[in-house]
């Protein structure tokens, strides 16, 4: 009985080490991404970066932006929000409060205005008074809706955004797979951000999102603070995925 249990053990250890292996191929083909470096690269370019955010409803988007505009001012780069989501009623005042509190400009229109219109302005102002970055936020929509997802194509091809930046819930598990895979349809992301990771246990949607879009996850949130986002670790995913042993 004995020598049965060590090899059932043996069995699982190996099948856990062969699923962690499948795990790093998938994380490493996406490769890596760090937008600040990104950024910092493209300003030789003299001429606004533009970020385009974008996402199903009530996956923290518009904290999110919050959270890499104070990434990106903290090394020196300046930032302009354009408050693109003109559908949800509060959405422009809540980007207003974060960029308030964080001694940001706003451009934003009217509720109703075209997104795009609001995001093209934004450009503008940075083209005029030298900004670095111009990021955008837009409405959540859901996959499913054609009109909206057909919005956020319009958005993307008015703006030409050097990076379209995917932001998932890592709550929503395999759910994020279809999610990912729609949006990436339609406009091609670039790169993700996950967000409430720090109430997540398994980190399967980190898995989903990369195999759905094969682009990095950029960074992940860890909590509603401002400085709570870290760079996405590979490493610290698979072994939530896979557990220890």
């Amino acid at each position: 009985v004995g020598l049965r249990v060590k090899r059932f053990a043996d069995r699982g250890q190996v099948v856990r080490s062969k699923f962690r292996e499948v795990l790093r191929e998938i994380f490493d083909r996406a490769g890596r991404i760090d937008l600040v470096e990104y950024v910092e690269e493209l300003r030789v370019k003299k001429r606004p970066v533009v970020l385009l955010f974008l996402g199903p409803n009530g996956h923290g988007k518009t904290t999110t932006i919050a959270k890499v505009a104070k990434l990106l001012m903290d090394r020196g780069i300046t930032v302009v929000v354009a408050a693109s989501d003109t559908f949800r009623a509060g959405a422009i005042e809540q980007v207003e409060e974060h960029c308030r509190r964080l001694g940001i400009r706003v451009i934003k229109h009217r509720y109703g205005a075209d997104p795009a219109a609001v995001a093209y302005d934004a450009i503008l102002h940075a083209r005029s008074k030298g900004i670095d970055v111009v990021l955008i936020d837009t409405a959540g929509r859901m996959q499913t809706d054609v009109d909206l997802m057909e919005e956020m194509r319009k958005i993307a091809r008015v703006t030409e955004p050097d990076l379209k930046i995917f932001v998932g819930d890592a709550l929503t598990g395999n759910d994020a797979l279809d999610e990912a895979r729609k949006f990436n349809e339609y406009v091609g992301i670039d790169c993700s951000i996950l967000t409430k990771v720090d109430a997540d246990a398994k980190g399967g949607a980190a898995l989903s999102i990369v195999f759905a879009t094969g682009r990095p996850i950029a960074y992940v949130g860890t909590g509603q603070g401002y400085s709570d986002i870290m760079k996405f670790d590979p490493e610290w995913f698979i072994e939530k995925i896979v557990g220890k042993g």
